[in-house]
């Protein structure tokens, strides 16, 4: 009973990051696992790739529905990170549990120090003005400047492919900033888009360890994942109510926290 409780805890706040950030969800999820509910460090890979997969993947419908997706990006992006993604979970079955922890840690403090961070002017919170018509090209929802390097946005998704492959984490902590930054799509596109990416990436991870020697304890998993998919609409609604400078800075002192925590395990 205590720990379908601390399950359904910790999803509703992966669910929550998820849905109103486009990603952060899976390394909340990964620490969540190894210590409210004693998964080891590979076991707390696959079942976290499985929570973000039907998280993710449900929150895609919101922002979609809303046309917050930029499909063509988001399917570049995508597609770049598949090999590296089945390579990544290949190798994550061989690596020892040390190793998988300190590099989790890793991207935890990168990607906390990233939410934290101040985004540059007009490419947070609330969106600048459009562009007039006919100087605005592309999908809708990208800025008036957005900028379309194909090398940089292929790099970048092989880059998040082979994290979420190796790690468990679907990478979209990394995937916003890259959307808005390379390609140059305001903040709520990129949110949604990312979300494209994450479940991508995640289902690629998810098949590359089927058969694995890790098994996926569906008692924990199952209502740890229901109550991420239903908290992420709830994420998804308050995106559109709080600041997304606000949102992210909070979830980047909790994931600032977590480093620090595995880090310390690690030492001691």
């Amino acid at each position: 009973m205590v720990t379908t409780v601390a399950a359904l805890a910790a999803g509703g706040v992966v669910g929550l990051a998820l849905g109103a950030l486009g990603g952060g969800g899976s390394v909340l999820a990964v620490p969540a696992l190894i210590y409210l509910l004693g998964f080891g460090p590979a076991a707390a890979a696959t079942a976290s790739l499985v929570i973000v997969l039907g998280t993710a993947a449900t929150a895609l419908y919101g922002h979609a529905r809303d046309g917050q997706v930029q499909w063509r990006t988001g399917a570049l992006f995508a597609a770049a990170g598949l090999l590296p993604a089945v390579l990544g979970g290949l190798l994550s079955a061989r690596l020892p549990d040390w190793l998988l922890t300190l590099g989790f840690a890793g991207v935890a403090a990168v990607a906390a120090l990233g939410m934290i961070r101040r985004a540059p002017a007009g490419r947070s919170g609330e969106a600048p003005a459009e562009a007039p018509a006919g100087e605005q090209g592309g999908e809708p929802g990208e800025g008036a400047g957005a900028r379309r390097s194909a090398p940089a946005v292929v790099g970048a998704g092989a880059g998040l492919g082979a994290v979420t492959g190796v790690l468990g984490v679907g990478g979209g902590f990394l995937t916003v900033p890259a959307l808005v930054q390379v390609v140059g799509l305001r903040m709520r596109p990129a949110v949604g888009t990312s979300l494209l990416v994450v479940a991508v990436n995640a289902l690629v991870a998810l098949l590359a360890r089927a058969g694995g020697s890790v098994p996926v304890d569906w008692a924990v998993v199952a209502p740890f994942t229901g109550a991420a998919v239903l908290a992420a609409w709830d994420g998804r609604r308050l995106a559109s109510r709080i600041p997304a400078d606000a949102l992210r800075r909070a979830f980047g002192a909790v994931l600032l926290a977590v480093a620090a925590l595995m880090l310390l395990d690690l030492a001691v």
